[in-house]
C-alpha cells in the first residue's frame, strides 16, 4: 500500500478507496473498499471504548479496593466523555500529539506487563494444555485466536490517509519515510507483543485473561499506572480510526445531500458517532470475543487480501513468478481468516452473554 500510494506519476491515492476506484473501475471501487473499511473503522472503536472502560475499572479497582464497585457501563461513559471533547480536533496532523503519546504508553503497559508477570513468578496450578474441554470448543477458540492476530497486526486501512499528510516530491516520494515508519511501527508492535505473550503465557499458562493486566493484581500502584496508560493509548488510537469515518460521514452529507459545511454539521455529525460507538460497547462489552469477531469479519479482508487483489488488478506481475504466488499466498490464507475468525468469536460472544445481564 506504501508503495501503490504514488504509483500514477503526478497523483497520490490519499483515501483506501481511491486506490480501489483506480483498480475496479469507479463505482466498484467504492462499493468494494467502503463498507469493508467502515466496517474495519466502527469496529475498532466499539473494542477501544470496551478496553477504556475496562481499564478505568480496573484502575478504580485497584487504587480503592475498598470503594462500592461502579458499573463497568458508566467506565465506558467516562471513557467516551474525553471522545465527545477530542473528536472536534480538524485533522491527523493536529493529533499527532495524542498518537506519540499513545505510542509511548503502548511500550510502557506491555513493558509493565511482562515485568509484572516476571515478578509475580510461575503461578502454583499452572496449566499450559488447551482451556476448552471439548474438541470443538478447542477448534472454536483456535479460530478466535486467529481472529485475534488479525486485529494486533492491521494497520492497513489507515495508512494512506497517514502517508497523505507525508510532504512529497519527485526526487524525495513519500514512501521514502514511510517505509522508515512502518518498519519502526512494526518493530515497536514486536516489542510490545512477544514478551506479553510469552511470558504471560509462561507464568499464568491457560487461565490468562483476555486482557493480561486484570490477571495482574501486585504491586497496585504499577498495575493501576499500566491501566491507565492503556486508557491514554486507546483515547489516541480511537481518534486515528475515528478520523477517516468522520471524513466520510461529513463528505456524503454536503456533496450528497448537500449540507452546508458548518461547525454545526461537525458538532452533531462527529457527537453522534462517538455516542453511537458508546452504546454498541456498552451492550456488548465481550473484549475477547470482539477482538475475534471484528479481527476475522473485518481486518482480514482490507488487511490480508485486498491490498494484493489491487496489486495483481494493478501491476499484474508475471504469472507463478515470485510476487504472483506471494500475493496469491495472502490472498488464500487472507480469504480462510474472514471465513474462520468470526465463528469463533461470535461462539465466544454468545457464551459470555449467556451468563451476562445487559445494562445490569
Amino acid at each position: 500500500m506504501v508503495e501503490m500510494h504514488e504509483m500514477v506519476p503526478g497523483k497520490r491515492f490519499d483515501r483506501y478507496h481511491e486506490l480501489g476506484q483506480y483498480a475496479f473501475g469507479e463505482k466498484l471501487g467504492l462499493y468494494i473498499v467502503v463498507p469493508q473499511q467502515l466496517i474495519v473503522e466502527v469496529g475498532v472503536c466499539i473494542v477501544y471504548m470496551v478496553t477504556g472502560g475496562k481499564s478505568l475499572e480496573k484502575f478504580h479497582d485497584t487504587v480503592c479496593s475498598t470503594c462500592k464497585q461502579i458499573k463497568l457501563t458508566y467506565f465506558i461513559m467516562i471513557f467516551a466523555s474525553v471522545h465527545f471533547v477530542l473528536s472536534h480536533l480538524p485533522n491527523f496532523n493536529s493529533i499527532s500529539g495524542v498518537s506519540l503519546a499513545a505510542a509511548v504508553m503502548s511500550l510502557s503497559y506491555s513493558t509493565i506487563a511482562w515485568g509484572a508477570s516476571v515478578a509475580k513468578g510461575v503461578q502454583p496450578e499452572v496449566q499450559y494444555g488447551y482451556k476448552a474441554k471439548t474438541a470443538a470448543g478447542t477448534v472454536f477458540n483456535f479460530f478466535s485466536g486467529l481472529g485475534d492476530i488479525a486485529f494486533a497486526y492491521a494497520g492497513h486501512n489507515v495508512v494512506l490517509e497517514i502517508q497523505a499528510t507525508i510532504p512529497s516530491t519527485p526526487e524525495k516520494p513519500s514512501k521514502g519515510p514511510m517505509w522508515k515508519g512502518v518498519i519502526v511501527a512494526y518493530i515497536v508492535v514486536a516489542l510490545c507483543y512477544f514478551p506479553v505473550a510469552l511470558i504471560g503465557y509462561w507464568m499464568f499458562g491457560n487461565s490468562i485473561e483476555d486482557n493480561i493486566l486484570i490477571s495482574l493484581e501486585k504491586p497496585a500502584w504499577l498495575i493501576a499506572m499500566a491501566n491507565i496508560f492503556v486508557v491514554i493509548h486507546v483515547i489516541g488510537s480511537y481518534q486515528i480510526y475515528a478520523m477517516p469515518v468522520f471524513d466520510m460521514i461529513e463528505t456524503v452529507l454536503v456533496k450528497k445531500l448537500n449540507f452546508r459545511p458548518s461547525t454545526t454539521l461537525r458538532f452533531f455529525v462527529r457527537n453522534f458517532y462517538v455516542a453511537f460507538t458508546m452504546f454498541i460497547a456498552i451492550t456488548f462489552p465481550f473484549f475477547g470475543g470482539l477482538l475475534g469477531f471484528f479481527g476475522g469479519f473485518a481486518f482480514a479482508p482490507t488487511t490480508y487480501f485486498l491490498p494484493c487483489i489491487i496489486w495483481l488488478a494493478i501491476y499484474k506481475p508475471k504469472k507463478f513468478g515470485l510476487s504472483w504466488w506471494t500475493n496469491w499466498i495472502c490472498i488464500v490464507f487472507g480469504v480462510c481468516l474472514m471465513v474462520l475468525s468470526p465463528i469463533g468469536g461470535l461462539r465466544q460472544i454468545i457464551l459470555q452473554a449467556k451468563e451476562y445481564e445487559f445494562y445490569s
